[in-house]
């Protein structure tokens, strides 16, 4: 695992289990068309060792890997 701090669009620092907030809508591949809209609030977020992305579960789709440059945190 990298030392790298995660942290999200405006440069904050991200944890495991904080919530964010998505800023741009979003096409899901692989789920059969589904895109997740801009302000979609996403919770318990798990880091990764990739400082660049987050796992995430939402309403529609689990097991979301989400790069941190389309997120905010709330």
């Amino acid at each position: 695992m990298t030392d790298a701090p995660t942290k999200d669009s405006n440069g904050n620092l991200l944890a495991d289990g904080d919530s964010v907030t998505l800023i741009k809508d979003l096409k899901v591949k692989g789920s059969g068309g589904v895109t997740l809209k801009r302000g979609t609030l996403v919770k318990n977020i798990r880091l990764t060792d990739d400082p660049a992305e987050i796992e995430a579960n939402v309403e529609k789709v689990r097991g979301l890997v989400l790069r941190t440059e389309f997120v905010r945190k709330a």
